[in-house]
């Protein structure tokens, strides 16, 4: 070690992760000093109440109720408290002050991120969010960094073990939605609030910030497309499985060529069908994957925890580190990039495959009548089946997967189908990607 002072490392929060973070500062102390060229001291831990139950043993004299205060004094402030507020005051507060901050705050990112780059930047400051995404999973700083010359062309992931966990019970053993979700719920893969994973918030808050990252853009969270598993059925997940494919949430940001020839970038969150050699389509339980497409790397997968303690506590300690040897070795933290400013196109210009579930009358001229709504739309079928169950009631069902068309095209002609005189119902629509 080169004798450089201690750095004063704050943490704000000490629930699941905070807990963890603290404990494997304290306990690998030599380890971590001999990393970053500098002792890590935890000068202290902000939390709402000093006589909270913690999940880690940790000493009673650190804990603070004076967040304020202790950022002040800090060379690294890791903020672990969730929500926006006081979170992001207490961030710009930390970077004005000068400290570095490691964050992994998906929600704060995803709604204040370009703000909070901005005020790193202008007193030379790094901000780090590495396990804001995935959890234990490294895929911003490969993103930034390690694919920085490279064109990324699309992201697509599992990244909400929630719901993957629920899908994936659903698929492997033939739960019902309602049975994998309170299965789910009791092993504590839910938020408080399930709505934030089961109806894709959590996913696209994720996808906001990996669309911004890899594509030098800022793509708010208002502007990704996003829909839910609460529809997912058990027939759906039969008729995947008849496919050779499985129903995941997925979370996709690409770049897009819209109708009139501009170029943007597309974020949008959805369960969608991916072939079973797909290797997204090998991700079980509650773990998440971030599958990279780039035109001179090709095609890349990241995998592991997307959640947990200790797991997620292991990308925050990266950030810590990498920001505590810029303080030694001196220089200014790695900027944001928003360099392209690429327009966000709606979900309507996205080019996409759709599998259409129909019941439709069991009579003649039926398949002639549906072939022509698709080609007054534009859209071709790749493929049709037809069933006709025992107790029909002078009914089929049809499951008709199409070619890749334009989102809009493939919506009007589900509208179609729905107004159509002979068809009784669309009971399901999905789209179907990684191809």
């Amino acid at each position: 070690m080169n004798g450089y002072r201690d750095l004063r490392v704050a943490l704000l929060g000490c629930g699941s992760v905070g807990a963890q973070v603290a404990r494997l500062i304290l306990e690998q102390g030599d380890e971590l000093a001999a990393r970053v060229g500098a002792r890590l001291q935890l000068a202290g831990i902000a939390v709402r109440s000093l006589d909270a139950k913690r999940d880690v043993e940790l000493p009673q004299e650190l804990f603070t109720t004076d967040a304020e205060q202790l950022v002040l004094g800090a060379d690294v402030v890791v903020e672990l408290m969730g929500g926006v507020e006081p979170a992001r005051t207490l961030i710009l507060q930390a970077l004005e002050a000068g400290a570095d901050v490691v964050t992994a705050n998906k929600a704060l990112i995803a709604a204040h991120g370009p703000e909070l780059a901005d005020a790193a930047e202008q007193v030379g400051a790094q901000l780090s969010y590495e396990a804001a995404v995935a959890g234990a999973i490294p895929i911003i700083r490969p993103l930034r960094e390690s694919l920085a010359g490279d064109h990324i062309t699309r992201v697509l992931g599992i990244v909400n073990g929630s719901t993957n966990y629920i899908l994936d019970r659903m698929d492997r053993f033939g739960d019902s939605a309602e049975d994998a979700m309170r299965v789910a719920s009791e092993l504590g893969y839910l938020e408080a609030d399930p709505t934030l994973d089961v109806e894709g918030y959590d996913a696209a808050q994720k996808a906001t910030i990996l669309a911004s990252i890899a594509f030098h853009t800022e793509v708010p969270v208002d502007a990704v497309h996003r829909e839910g598993i609460t529809s997912i059925t058990s027939e759906q997940i039969q008729a995947a499985r008849n496919a050779g494919a499985v129903i995941k949430l997925l979370a996709i940001a690409e770049r897009v060529t819209a109708s009139d020839g501009t170029q943007g970038v597309s974020a949008r969150v959805y369960p969608a069908l991916i072939d079973r050699d797909h290797p997204l389509a090998a991700v079980h339980g509650g773990k998440n994957a971030v599958f990279v497409e780039a035109e001179a790397a090709g095609e890349l997968m990241f995998y592991g925890a997307g959640a947990g303690g200790v797991e997620t506590a292991s990308a925050v300690l990266g950030d810590l580190v990498s920001a505590a040897r810029r303080h030694v070795i001196g220089g200014p933290g790695i900027p944001g990039s928003s360099h392209a400013d690429l327009p966000i196109l709606p979900v309507g210009e996205v080019r996409t495959r759709y599998q259409v579930m129909l019941d439709v009358r069991d009579e003649p001229g039926v398949l002639a009548a549906i072939a022509g709504i698709l080609a007054d739309h534009g859209v071709s079928a790749a493929s049709v089946e037809q069933s006709v169950p025992e107790d029909s009631a002078g009914t089929a069902t049809l499951v008709i997967g199409t070619h890749t068309a334009r989102e809009a095209d493939l919506a009007a002609t589900v509208d179609a189908l729905r107004d159509s005189d002979v068809v009784t119902a669309v009971t399901s629509v999905l789209r179907l990607e990684g191809n």
